[in-house]
């Protein structure tokens, strides 16, 4: 089966609204048609803007990188799904490591998560992966099939196709280190094998699987190359506008 092939550029707590607009403006100036979708996951504070210089651009969609549990109340500081589809969001960035670590968002939160943003018609983007010490211990496989199966697996068939995923070692996030092509495709395969036994092979062939972690020009070809790796989200790289459009060419 054919999948979606993604490049998510995840630009975290980085740029102005100006740089922003600077960085967006030049991505869409860049090639008229993409082999797959680009998503641009912004800063809050960016996100109309973004999804405004988005209109008319084929293959290109607007991603917000959390948001809340619940539809609205008094949660200072948060920002609720609905918020997001007001102005364009179709895709959430859901669990990425730096939640997990600072922010303390368990497996139990983020299937919370996950159902909001899927009950208002939102993509959510999974993210899931291991610290260094799992690992140098063997157990990477196991620790990571746990956290999709805690997170994901109260799902219905058809709610989990509506699912991408984000395999990102964290030990290879922001570090330089890149998970070799071998490692990203023995994890990919492991995350896609444990989606066939609960769903069955044609759910788990129909969902995007990416990886995350140091992506960058040089190496997004041969990791993309990977049968199950389905494209990145990537992080200080989508920052750059001409080594973004390479990395989305890669697909």
């Amino acid at each position: 089966m054919s999948r979606v092939k993604i490049a998510a550029g995840n630009w975290k707590m980085n740029t102005t609204l100006e740089e922003g607009r600077a960085l967006a403006e030049a991505l869409v100036a860049g090639p008229s048609s993409v082999n797959g979708i680009v998503v641009l996951c912004t800063p809050f504070t960016h996100l109309s803007l973004v999804g405004s210089l988005l209109e008319g651009k084929p293959g290109f969609y607007l991603g917000a990188q959390n948001c809340h549990q619940e539809a609205k109340g008094a949660y200072t500081g948060e920002i609720s799904v609905s918020m997001l589809q007001s102005v364009g969001v179709q895709y959430v960035i859901l669990g990425h490591s730096e939640r997990r670590e600072y922010f303390g968002e368990s497996d139990v939160l983020l299937a919370s998560k996950v159902d909001t943003v899927l009950a208002a018609g939102l993509t959510p983007i999974f993210c899931c992966g291991e610290a260094l010490p799992v690992r140098e211990a063997g157990t990477h496989l196991g620790f990571v099939r746990a956290q999709v199966a805690a997170a994901l697996f109260h799902l219905s068939p058809e709610q989990f196709g509506k699912l991408v995923i984000a395999y990102e070692p964290i030990w290879a996030i922001g570090t330089g280190r890149t998970a070799s092509p071998e490692q990203a495709q023995e994890m990919h395969a492991s995350i896609r094998g444990l989606i066939a036994e609960k769903y069955g092979q044609s759910v788990a062939d129909g969902v995007s699987i990416l990886y995350g972690g140091s992506v960058n020009a040089a190496n997004a070809a041969t990791l993309f190359g990977q049968a199950d790796v389905d494209g990145g989200l990537v992080g200080g790289a989508s920052l750059k506008a001409t080594e973004f459009m390479e990395i989305i060419k890669a697909m």
